[in-house]
């Protein structure tokens, strides 16, 4: 017994140096580190009242700060990373760098409010946490903790060892000539309707998921927003809720957009819901439902910006967060 418990002790050290401190993935999770990282990065840069746009990935593909900037007249941040990326760690790693008067926008998608706990702490987060960001992976629960010591597996070792050789071997990552790339603020660019046309017959086979209005209000992400929502009232930042982007032929239940209103009104923060709930042609979008190609990106930012801009200069002019705010705007 006691030389099993050993081998079992030695197993268990041999296993968290490994993942801890040795294997990485800096292709697959190096390119998710690398956008969150970015983001913090420029957001440290700002003095003055700024935008700060969190999201998953229809944040960066669905968004422009470049566009919404000079609409609203200060600095935005695009920090949507990717759906997988748990919530509460970029609240960890933002709310340092939020002041107040900072706005926060946020169309999460509709998953994001309904993922359990399970899989929000075993996202790919935490693989990142424990091999380079201890300090803030310290901050956070107790059950965080162990999930990402206990997060990799065999597959993450082998992709590991497989990854950090091709980085070694000078691999080009062919993402971005097929993907498109990202600007200083954090948006995606050159993702355009031409590079998307081979994802044509993918988005029309595509069937949208959209949970029930009780799994929305009863989410696990959910209460991580609440918990953020309440945090930033007492810290003096405005947080505005939005819907993300998705299909016009596969519509967000209405119950459903008044759980989701629902939790950023009772926490006293604003919500903006654009005349046509965000919800294009499926020849608007890129490679998934939820990521717009770069034209309509740029329009439905317009829409945005200047629906934010409104909601800035007059903090009353969501008129209770249900009203279209720019008659035809996204359309």
């Amino acid at each position: 017994m006691r030389r099993i418990l050993l081998a079992c002790g030695v197993s268990v050290i041999l296993y968290t140096v490994l993942f801890a401190f040795v294997l990485d993935r800096p292709l697959s999770l190096g390119a998710l580190r690398g956008r969150i990282e970015a983001g913090l990065a420029r957001g440290a840069t700002i003095q003055e009242p700024k935008l700060v746009i969190l999201a998953g990935s229809n944040g960066p593909f669905s968004h422009r700060c470049e566009t919404i900037e000079p609409l609203i007249g200060r600095p935005c941040v695009n920090a949507g990373v990717a759906v997988g990326i748990g919530i509460d760690y970029l609240f960890a790693r933002w709310k340092p760098l939020l002041h107040p008067g900072d706005i926060v926008y946020m169309p999460l998608e509709e998953v994001q409010y309904v993922r359990s706990r399970a899989a929000n702490d075993l996202g790919p987060d935490a693989s990142i946490l424990l091999r380079h960001d201890r300090t803030t992976l310290w901050t956070l629960p107790l059950h965080r903790r162990i999930a990402a010591l206990f997060a990799a597996d065999l597959r993450g070792g082998i992709m590991s060892v497989i990854e950090m050789a091709l980085v070694r071997e000078g691999f080009h990552d062919p993402r971005e000539a097929a993907n498109g790339s990202f600007n200083a603020r954090g948006d995606h660019i050159g993702h355009t309707q031409s590079l998307g046309s081979i994802s044509q017959a993918t988005l029309a086979a595509a069937r949208p998921f959209h949970p029930a209005p009780s799994d929305i209000s009863d989410g696990y992400g959910a209460s991580l927003v609440r918990a953020f929502l309440d945090w930033a009232r007492r810290h003096g930042v405005q947080v505005i809720g939005g819907l993300p982007t998705g299909f016009i032929d596969s519509p967000i239940d209405e119950d459903s957009v008044a759980a989701i209103r629902s939790i950023y009104r009772d926490a006293g923060a604003a919500f903006l819901e654009l005349p046509g709930r965000s919800r294009y042609p499926r020849s608007a979008f890129f490679d998934t439902p939820d990521h717009l190609n770069e034209a309509a990106q740029i329009r439905h930012s317009v829409a945005v910006g200047r629906a934010l801009a409104e909601m800035i200069s007059d903090p009353g002019a969501e008129g209770g967060g249900a009203r279209p705010l720019i008659a035809g705007a996204d359309r």
